[in-house]
């Protein structure tokens, strides 16, 4: 997992991981990752999400405007 945005952000994504067709996104304050696929998702979704995780900024926002549909979730450590 990837730490998002910079340590001052007030985001609610603390952490992301990315591969070739999903996003894992976690939330402040949860142990659970979401996983975000091109199938279960859409890949303009997915694909949207990877771009602002990347660029440390948007994601929960775009998770917010969209509501896209998650395919599962993991047990992550908390952070943040």
């Amino acid at each position: 997992m990837f730490r998002y945005g910079d340590e001052n952000s007030n985001s609610g994504v603390v952490a992301y991981s990315l591969g070739d067709d999903f996003i894992v996104v976690q939330f402040a304050n949860q142990t659970r990752g979401y996983i975000f696929t091109h199938a279960t998702t859409g890949k303009e979704h997915v694909e949207n999400m990877k771009r602002h995780a990347i660029e440390g900024e948007g994601l929960a926002t775009y998770i917010n405007q969209h509501n896209p549909k998650y395919e599962d979730t993991i047990k992550l450590n908390p952070i943040g």
